[in-house]
């Protein structure tokens, strides 16, 4: 199934784009989306283990099952004072 994942701040600066489209299997987990994030996109490998990513605007662990569809955020860790 095709995946759009929106990316921002950090994330959209390292890969150089607001958006990315991925090619994953019916099955995909959030698990199965970074593996396959990493080999499209190298440039997040430092970063991508802190990110958090939102699936239909929840949170998601690596074992939360993706559908075709779904709304999904790549959401890199916030500092600051």
């Amino acid at each position: 199934m095709k995946t759009t994942i929106r990316l921002f701040a950090q994330t959209r600066q390292l890969a150089g784009t607001d958006l990315i489209e991925l090619e994953l299997p019916s099955d995909a987990t959030v698990g199965d989306l970074r593996r396959v994030m990493l080999s499209h996109c190298p440039s997040l490998a430092d970063l991508l283990p802190y990110c958090h990513i939102a699936v239909d605007t929840e949170y998601a662990g690596d074992t939360t099952p993706i559908e075709e569809n779904s709304e999904i955020a790549l959401i890199p860790p916030v500092s600051g004072g």
